[in-house]
């Protein structure tokens, strides 16, 4: 985390970027990281799964990580989780991602994680949800068309 005025701000951006020959991502602090954490969001072939499993920040690191001190929740998807799964999903399916996790802060979606989306076990565990199922289910149907 990078404050505005921070007088080390030019050489952090020199380093990431080797002096400008590379690109580095960067993101606006979304402060309800603080208060809510952040959540991810499961699709399966652009599929929401009904409950997001949300990772508050320990109080020393601001990073909803759970390998990081974050401790773990879940809650349902709200309105703006499925607003913004009924804009995203369907794109990620067409572009054949089956299994997708989407990070949102407050409002925002801050990822996309199609690498490794973690959180089915938590979630399966405290709503008797079967995504490992769903998924096998997902490529069964891609397998039989």
């Amino acid at each position: 985390m990078l404050e505005h005025a921070d007088k080390n701000r030019n050489v952090i951006f020199e380093t990431l970027t080797g002096s400008g020959t590379r690109y580095a991502i960067v993101q606006r602090y979304l402060p309800e990281i603080v208060s809510a954490g952040d959540c991810r969001v499961i699709l399966v072939d652009g599929e929401p799964v009904p409950f997001a499993l949300q990772r508050i920040p320990d109080a020393a690191d601001h990073r909803g990580n759970l390998a990081a001190g974050a401790r773990a929740q879940s809650r349902p998807l709200n309105d703006r989780d499925r607003w913004l799964c009924s804009l995203i999903g369907p794109s990620l399916a067409a572009a054949g991602m089956i299994f997708v996790g989407l990070d949102v802060i407050g409002d925002y979606v801050t990822e996309i994680n199609v690498t490794s989306p973690t959180g089915i076990r938590e979630l399966d565990k405290k709503h008797g949800v079967d995504i490992g199922g769903m998924l096998v289910n997902a490529i069964s149907r891609k397998l039989e068309t």
